[in-house]
């Protein structure tokens, strides 16, 4: 074991690492950062943790097993990738022992891309919302994510000037000055065509539902709260609670009371086995594009990734539907 030349509570480490990483990340990036790390720091404290060198191989296996009772496997990897980085940055600090982030053992990457939600499942959750919560702040939520695949961030940062019904699309722009950057940049500003059915909900939302408020900054947000414009943890978890089954069909596929289930209610719906995050959405959106035989190129322009990360992150397309498109597309009898 390395010798301690320090000692910093978790808290304390957490807050020097994130102030490190400030200027050489995005804000999302540095917030995805903030949320996963303060999950482990509440974990500590559960444990009785008081200095980040009592940490050890047992205390991140615990870490991990805590996270999988709670959240998706795909949240519980990005959660100890994110860690796994801290605690490398940690061991170079001489704060804990050395070689501990070699002990932590992630689930397979390629396991955790498999959450997604099939688009027949995307309409019965549109139905729903068409016959229960119309024009709502969710509605207009969930069908901006279903019909664009945009990040929760890029649908945070719209404004109502951004939004232009007559012609159907919205403009996306990058204002980090005023907390709505956009992960790629300015790079990544663009205009994206949205179909009727959508301009149709997001009509009726502002005519309906939307509140007219300003942002902190002057702005006036597309999707709002009563106050203000609404944070990503606030957006999330209208998603991780819209996607139980149980709130859109009534049924629990998981053979669970649900009068006793702690996730149906809203603080807890992310333990939801089926519940998703807006990510899985972007992913699904995505490959139902590919699906219909839109291409990546066209694609890469409209989602804001390059053809390589789609094909590697985003394409969930089975081998036997690529070959149902292509006999598609070929027009073969």
């Amino acid at each position: 074991m390395a010798k301690m030349t320090r000692e910093m509570t978790p808290t304390e480490a957490v807050e020097r690492y994130l102030k490190e990483k400030r200027p050489n990340v995005s804000e999302s990036t540095l917030y995805n950062n903030s949320v996963a790390l303060n999950r482990f720091v509440e974990f500590c404290e559960q444990e009785g943790v008081t200095r980040l060198s009592e940490i050890d191989a047992f205390h991140l296996s615990d870490f991990k097993l805590h996270r999988q009772e709670q959240v998706s496997e795909v949240t519980v990897y990005n959660n100890l990738s994110v860690l796994r980085v801290f605690v490398r940055w940690a061991d170079s600090m001489d704060l804990v022992e050395s070689g501990l982030a070699e002990s932590m053992i992630l689930p397979n990457p390629d396991d955790t891309r498999e959450t997604k939600i099939e688009p027949e499942t995307a309409e019965q959750i549109l139905d729903y919302l068409d016959k229960f919560e119309y024009a709502t702040l969710r509605h207009a939520l969930f069908a901006l994510l279903w019909d664009t695949g945009f990040r929760i961030g890029t649908v945070r940062a719209i404004d109502s000037g951004d939004y232009h019904p007559d012609e159907q699309y919205v403009a996306i722009n990058h204002r980090p000055e005023t907390d709505t950057p956009l992960k790629n940049g300015s790079s990544a500003q663009r205009e994206v065509n949205l179909h009727s059915w959508l301009c149709e909900i997001l009509d009726d939302y502002i005519q309906m539902t939307r509140h007219s408020v300003t942002d902190e900054h002057g702005r006036e947000p597309l999707l709002t709260t009563q106050h203000r414009r609404p944070n990503t943890t606030n957006l999330r978890a209208h998603i991780n609670a819209l996607t139980r089954p149980c709130h859109y069909t009534g049924e629990c596929p998981h053979d669970r009371n649900q009068d006793d289930c702690e996730a149906t209610q809203y603080q807890y719906s992310q333990r939801c086995p089926s519940s998703v995050s807006p990510h899985p959405i972007r992913r699904s959106a995505i490959t139902a594009w590919l699906n219909d035989g839109h291409s990546k190129e066209l694609l890469s322009d409209r989602m804001d990734v390059n053809t390589d990360t789609l094909e590697k992150h985003y394409d969930a397309r089975t081998e036997s539907e690529k070959r149902q498109l292509r006999r598609e597309q070929f027009d073969m009898e």
